[in-house]
C-alpha cells in the first residue's frame, strides 16, 4: 500500500503514537481532533461551544495542510462525552460545513483524551 504521513504545522502537536493524517490515493485519514490550543497544546476551555470551534480549526488546519478544505470531506465521526450538547455542536458544525454534507456518525463516549468533550475525525478526498 502507498501511503504518506503528513504531520501539520498549525495543528495540535499529536499526544500520542499516531499521525495527524495519513494518505492513500486520494483519500485522507485523519487522527482525533481534540480542543488543544496549538500553541499551548491544552485544552482551550470547558465550554463545549469553545471547544468545538477550536476542533473545527484543528481539523481545518489539516485540511488546509493538504490543499484541501470542508467541502473535501466525505466521511466525519463526532464523539461527544454528552449527547445533550449535541443541538450545539451541529449548530457549530453547520458553521463550518455548508454544503455538500458528509456522511456521519455521532457517538457518546465516556471519556476523551486530556478530558475533552469533544473529537472528530474524518476522511476526506482530493476530488
Amino acid at each position: 500500500m502507498d501511503k504518506s504521513i503528513i504531520n501539520v504545522n498549525g495543528a495540535p502537536e499529536p499526544v500520542g503514537p499516531y499521525n495527524h493524517l495519513l494518505k492513500t490515493g486520494h483519500l485522507y485519514f485523519s487522527s482525533g481532533q481534540i480542543p488543544l490550543d496549538p500553541v499551548t497544546g491544552k485544552i482551550i476551555s470547558d465550554d463545549i461551544e469553545d471547544q468545538a470551534h477550536q476542533v473545527f480549526k484543528n481539523v481545518g488546519a489539516l485540511l488546509n495542510s493538504a490543499g484541501i478544505d470542508y467541502q473535501n470531506l466525505i466521511k466525519c465521526t463526532l464523539f461527544l462525552t454528552d449527547l445533550s450538547d449535541f443541538a450545539k455542536i451541529n449548530a457549530i458544525y453547520g458553521e463550518y460545513i455548508t454544503s455538500d454534507f458528509p456522511a456521519r456518525s455521532t457517538v457518546e463516549v465516556s471519556k476523551l483524551p486530556l478530558g475533552a468533550k469533544f473529537e472528530m475525525e474524518f476522511v476526506a478526498s482530493e476530488s
